[in-house]
């Protein structure tokens, strides 16, 4: 797919949404709508299967961090 070769960040981004969006769903379940309890609850259930799925390896996370050297301008004197 081109759009995936451009935009490499937009397979994770949609699979996150997804399943932020199944987990919402059952945080609704589970709270009674009570709004707090109901994000309480979705970030509970978010952070158990996530932490699940980045423990076993099903989602990995390349995290890489890239260092550039610049070249700073020589220092100008005045006469």
């Amino acid at each position: 797919m081109q759009i995936l070769e451009t935009y490499p960040w937009i397979e994770p981004v949609l699979i996150g949404a997804a399943i932020v969006f199944v987990l919402d769903l059952i945080g609704n379940l589970i709270s009674f709508s009570n709004r707090v309890l109901n994000a309480l609850a979705t970030a509970i259930i978010f952070a158990i299967v996530f932490g699940g799925l980045l423990y076993t390896g099903v989602l990995r996370l390349d995290v890489r961090t890239e260092t550039t050297t610049t070249t700073s301008a020589p220092a100008t004197t005045t006469p």
